[in-house]
């Protein structure tokens, strides 16, 4: 499971020029599944983002996390983080997950991030969507459920 994490100060998710979701102060999380992912990569994955302390503090050191801030998330279904570019110039998706089991996962890890987290809005999966951020920094990280997990 992969995904992008972006410190922001608001953002908003629309389909068909409607906003579908929006929050202020926190992050858009864009989440990828891959086709070995399982539900102990969701938990793994939706604890880590929730504690990462990419915040600042009063004395502007990035010392707090998203529930200490009062932040929400912006959760976007995005499985092109999991296109391969090695090869010529197209993307390779063999790596995503077949689109019953991602969603299926995709929503898990709503579910997971709602139990740690009050303000959690979503894109829709397998929409076409336009993302708007106002990136706070810019703070942007890139987690994966295997690397991290096989370095402790």
């Amino acid at each position: 499971m992969r995904a992008v994490v972006q410190r922001v100060k608001k953002s908003a998710c629309y389909v068909d020029e409607q906003v579908i979701g929006s929050i202020n102060k926190g992050m858009v999380v864009f989440l990828g599944i891959g086709k070995r992912d399982r539900v102990e990569d969701a938990e793994y994955l939706a604890e880590k983002i929730v504690n990462l302390r990419i915040f600042e503090d009063k004395k502007g050191k990035i010392n707090l996390s998203l529930s200490q801030v009062g932040g929400g998330i912006l959760l976007i279904p995005q499985f092109t983080l999991y296109g391969d570019c090695k090869k010529g110039f197209r993307p390779n998706f063999m790596e995503a997950a077949p689109v019953d089991s991602a969603k299926k996962l995709y929503l898990k890890f709503g579910e997971l991030i709602r139990r740690r987290i009050d303000e959690v809005k979503e894109g829709k999966f397998g929409a076409q969507m336009r993302i708007l951020a106002d990136n706070d920094g810019p703070v942007t990280l890139i987690l994966d459920s295997d690397r991290l997990r096989s370095k402790g």
